[in-house]
């Protein structure tokens, strides 16, 4: 049970108190850009949680994002603990927060998060050098990087690269010009060409151009939403956005995860017409408003769309910046800096969201997960903690037709892993987002590992914390018959979509979509196109789209494969 915060005095030749001390469960959270994502940045599904955050049983410590080729280092360099109220919570890591909520409702004890995540890493960058000898690629890299002369050089020719690239950028900007000042709402826009947003700019003719690009829309608002406050919603951005209402600077984001919600105080609308424009920089790649995200004026009673037809101009075309090094995901630097120090730590076990920047390398990942778990188990001192992950989710298109998947092969890689003492795998295949990275679902993804530490952990085995698991086949004729251990009081199908998400093959190893059905506690899977069936995937693809197999709890099977083609 929860006690109220001590007090610690020490004594000696002067005195020192130290207030506010809760004793009780300790978390670290760590892996890359979805732990990393905060409850501020996934605030839309959230609101009501976020307003009753209050908790002085629930505190988060940021560890400082750095990184350190040279030595495994002894301390942090800052960082404090915050309590989970409505001011701070959005800046705790929402996976983490969610786990530690469900952690604390269920058992009314403190609970501590220690997170230590950074975007676009590599497993290999939490890992210790000894530990990476067994992987030669990452290995061979490190010395390198030991050299703080080579890191140096390597940085200051980007940074003048990108400092030159803006500079002609902002040089080149017709719009940006006292001439043409196009974020004014007397911009003449009769040669602007026309497109629908959401979309990409590889559906216009601007293609996949480098450069500067503005947007204008014209709408018509009430004298009442004229006279309040309201928000201004731009769904995410691939690239860079600069947003102005009325020709006013309302708000602008450097990154293209981030959803864009910009403030808009009273009158900033006015009644009758009204224009929008955002200028949108890319750098690299293909850039455009996301699909499938929310664009809209959203007042206290009224709301205005914004998706539809827009204009744009083209205001400066440049050649690609070339892409960063990424040294924060490079071997060693963050288990250095970010792990190491907290090695004296007493931790209660570790939650872990990692995998997407190792997708191209998958099945080595069935090496080096087991390997960074044992490394920082040797590290802590504690050879049975605690290990709890999540498994990639669904993401990007679908595919029409069964297909090889580098993302479905890292889940197997995750499902692999299972067979390491005390950790537990919590599937997200179906509270993913086709068209972005970060879904914003991390309450689900919070809870399930929760009920993973509520069954591992906390010694509740009537918490069920597994969907159906695959356990075995057995072919019959023209049909295949799959076991599985279900975790819950039955199997279900959930979801739509074209399929079951069930494919099979016969020895020409040519999968097409199957028949599935649910009987006696088994699922039969059959196809007309196959007379001799052999092996049998389930939601295997990037991003499955059918239905999902489920228990009756709703937790989700983990996608699987019988072959090893």
């Amino acid at each position: 049970k929860a006690e109220e915060p001590h007090i610690m005095k020490i004594q000696a030749s002067n005195s020192i108190e130290i207030n506010d001390i809760l004793i009780g469960e300790v978390w670290l959270c760590s892996g890359q850009s979805n732990m990393a994502l905060t409850v501020g940045q996934v605030s839309d599904l959230y609101e009501e949680d976020i307003a009753n955050s209050e908790n002085k049983f629930i505190r988060s410590f940021q560890v400082p994002r750095e990184y350190d080729f040279i030595a495994a280092r002894t301390d942090l360099n800052g960082g404090s603990w915050k309590e989970s109220n409505p001011k701070n919570v959005v800046q705790f890591s929402a996976t983490a927060y969610f786990f530690a909520k469900k952690i604390y409702e269920k058992l009314k004890i403190p609970v501590g998060l220690i997170h230590s995540s950074w975007g676009g890493t590599f497993a290999e960058a939490w890992m210790i050098e000894e530990t990476l000898q067994s992987f030669p690629e990452s290995f061979n890299e490190i010395k390198l990087l030991k050299d703080p002369h080579y890191i140096q050089s390597i940085q200051i020719k980007e940074q003048e690269l990108e400092k030159n690239w803006y500079s002609t950028l902002l040089l080149n900007d017709e719009g940006g010009t006292d001439k043409n000042n196009w974020t004014s709402n007397s911009t003449i826009t009769t040669d602007w060409e026309e497109t629908t947003i959401p979309g990409l700019w590889n559906a216009t003719p601007l293609n996949k151009i480098n450069g500067v690009v503005w947007f204008k829309k014209e709408i018509k608002v009430s004298k009442k939403m004229a006279n309040l406050e309201s928000t201004l919603r731009l769904g995410t951005i691939i690239g860079a956005d600069s947003t102005y209402v009325n020709g006013r600077f309302v708000g602008n984001t450097d990154d293209q995860y981030t959803p864009r919600k910009y403030k808009l105080p009273a009158n900033s609308l006015v009644e009758g017409k009204n224009t929008i424009t955002v200028r949108v920089v890319s750098n690299r790649g293909n850039a455009g408003f996301a699909l499938g995200m929310s664009y809209k004026i959203l007042g206290n009673e009224e709301t205005i769309a914004l998706t539809g037809i827009w204009k744009y101009k083209l205001g400066a075309k440049l050649e690609a910046l070339p892409k960063p090094t990424s040294f924060q995901g490079k071997p060693t630097g963050l288990y250095n800096a970010m792990i190491e120090p907290l090695k004296k730590y007493t931790f209660k076990g570790v939650i872990w969201y990692q995998g997407e920047a190792n997708a191209k390398r998958p099945v080595e990942y069935s090496k080096i997960l087991p390997a960074l778990i044992y490394n920082w188990r040797a590290l802590f001192n504690v050879q049975t903690m605690p290990f709890l992950y999540v498994q990639l989710p669904n993401y990007m298109a679908p595919k029409e037709i069964p297909s090889e998947s580098n993302w479905a092969l890292l889940r197997e890689s995750q499902l692999k892993t299972l067979s390491v003492s005390n950790t537990g795998m919590a599937t997200t295949i179906d509270i993913g987002e086709w068209n972005d990275i970060h879904p914003q679902k991390k309450k689900e993804v919070g809870t399930r590992l929760a009920l993973l530490a509520e069954n591992m952990v906390y010694g509740d085995k009537n918490t069920t914390c597994y969907g159906p698991k695959f356990e075995s086949m057995q072919i019959e004729n023209d049909k295949i018959i799959l076991s599985f251990s279900t975790f819950g009081s039955g199997m279900q199908f959930k979801g739509g979509g074209m399929h079951t998400n069930f494919a099979i093959a016969g020895e020409d190893k040519k999968f097409v979509w199957a028949e599935a059905k649910i009987e006696n506690g088994k699922i039969t899977v059959w196809s007309k196109e196959i007379p001799c069936p052999v092996a049998v995937r389930y939601a295997w693809a990037d991003n499955p789209d059918g239905e999902k197999l489920y228990n009756t709890e709703g937790l989700p099977a983990s996608p699987f494969r019988t072959d090893s083609w």
